[in-house]
């Protein structure tokens, strides 16, 4: 897969404790990659990364962003190949309550890493994981582009939309001709197996339905774009690898460019289909929704990206209908709550996910698969 370009590879991986950040060095593992994970904490109890056991597995090491001078030596002393940012603070409506931390994380952060890896002459790539909510969402029906207007209403949002730009400063003012090949990507909306964060609906349903209660929904008509973890990280990690082969018989740089990861146009689900949907496969946990809760701060009802761009440049597009995003979901935490949490047999699990999510993109003809999925 991705050309083989991982294996052997060194990869440094902000916010790898995290839940895509833990499925991408998760997948990242099975393609051979040697990775460094660089990470304030694990955010989340229980969380992905510890269910896994990927301490044992990776090169875990523990930092701030936000500390430049631990990161640049961090990452000098890792000497990578290729970086992939995620370190953040993630949630919107947390970011109402910690706005400047909200801000020195997603902003500085970001303005550390590039620094980081200004003065690492290892690197080759370098993917930015920013958010579909750097853009500014004036609930449009149809999917935002990759040279729409930045912005955000909360400090999330806005703080996102700030990272673009230094990005693309830096790319511009000291990447362009002689540093690393790098990118920003922008998704959202993602779901799968092993997420516990505060204020997302499946982590919500998960906790719930564990305890045999019912969960609490705040925006059941909210439509959203829903997507599997493994989809945008199949697009980063094609982007990475492309990146690093700088073909020059391409007729269009991909250096210094944004990309929308995302699902098709058609799947645009409401928040309580994906609640009807993870109860139909959640057999033995309660499945009541409670709709009491009143929605207090700003939360967008409709937001969905347009792919066009990815699909033309790198020929990505999403794999799976919502049927399948939802299964693949359901199962991980039904996997997990039978073991009792205790099972170390969760790496292996996750891994079996991402061979079964490759094997459907061949069958599929993605571009990334090559020859490596196990075509059934």
């Amino acid at each position: 897969m991705f050309h083989n370009v991982y294996k052997g590879k060194r990869v440094f991986v902000t916010g790898h404790t995290g839940f895509k950040g833990s499925w991408l060095c998760a997948w990242l593992l099975s393609l051979g990659a040697e990775v460094t994970g660089y990470s304030r904490d694990i955010p989340t109890q229980p969380s992905h990364f510890e269910a896994m056991h990927l301490d044992e597995h990776i090169r875990d090491l523990r930092g701030d962003v936000r500390d430049r001078e631990s990161l640049v030596a961090a990452m000098q002393e890792a000497r990578p190949d290729i970086v992939f940012h995620l370190a953040a603070q993630a949630l919107v409506r947390l970011s109402y309550d910690r706005p400047v931390e909200t801000f020195e994380a997603n902003v500085l952060g970001t303005l550390n890493v590039l620094e980081a890896v200004r003065s690492t002459p290892s690197v080759q790539s370098l993917v930015l994981i920013t958010s579909d909510k750097c853009y500014r969402n004036d609930e449009q029906v149809w999917g935002y582009r990759e040279n729409d207007h930045l912005g955000g209403y909360d400090p999330y949002s806005a703080s996102k939309g700030c990272a673009e730009i230094v990005a693309h400063s830096y790319f511009k003012s000291f990447f362009a001709h002689n540093g690393p090949a790098c990118a920003t990507v922008r998704a959202g909306n993602v779901i799968g197996g092993g997420d516990w964060a505060l204020d997302r609906i499946v982590p919500d349903c998960a906790r719930a339905w564990a305890k045999g209660e019912a969960v609490r929904i705040r925006s059941p008509h909210a439509t959203r774009p829903w997507q599997l973890v493994l989809e945008p990280l199949s697009g980063y990690l094609w982007l990475g690898a492309l990146l690093c082969e700088k073909d020059a018989s391409r007729p269009f740089e991909l250096s210094g460019e944004a990309y929308n990861f995302g699902p098709g146009a058609e799947v645009n689900n409401p928040v309580s289909d994906v609640v009807r949907g993870l109860a139909r496969h959640w057999q033995g946990f309660a499945s009541e929704m409670d709709e009491s809760e009143l929605v207090t701060r700003k939360e967008c009802t409709l937001l969905k990206l347009c792919c066009d761009k990815a699909l033309a440049y790198l020929g990505w597009k999403a794999t799976l209908n919502f049927e399948e995003t939802i299964r693949y979901t359901a199962e991980w935490y039904q996997r997990y709550y039978r073991g009792g949490g205790r099972d170390e047999s969760m790496l292996s699990y996750t891994l079996g996910q991402i061979s079964a999510y490759a094997n459907a993109a061949a069958m599929r003809d993605q571009v990334w698969v090559g020859q490596e999925a196990d075509r059934p």
